[in-house]
């Protein structure tokens, strides 16, 4: 149990001490960065998915 106390301890103090948080404008911007690209990958996504669809509904009604 005394391991586990200092783990807590020495992860409580990284966090407090040795870590660099963001600012809030930075947060916001890498975020709204992170939502469009996610939303542009999901958009070539659905766009790859309507062509492959419409490809092999073409071969399937050739045959």
């Amino acid at each position: 149990m005394d391991r586990f106390s200092i783990y807590l301890r020495e992860s409580y103090n990284e966090l407090v001490h040795n870590v660099t948080w963001p600012s809030y404008s930075t947060l916001q911007t890498n975020t709204i960065m992170v939502l469009t690209g996610s939303a542009i990958f999901a958009l070539l996504i659905l766009l790859m998915d309507f062509v492959w669809k419409n490809v092999v509904d073409f071969i399937y009604s050739a045959a």
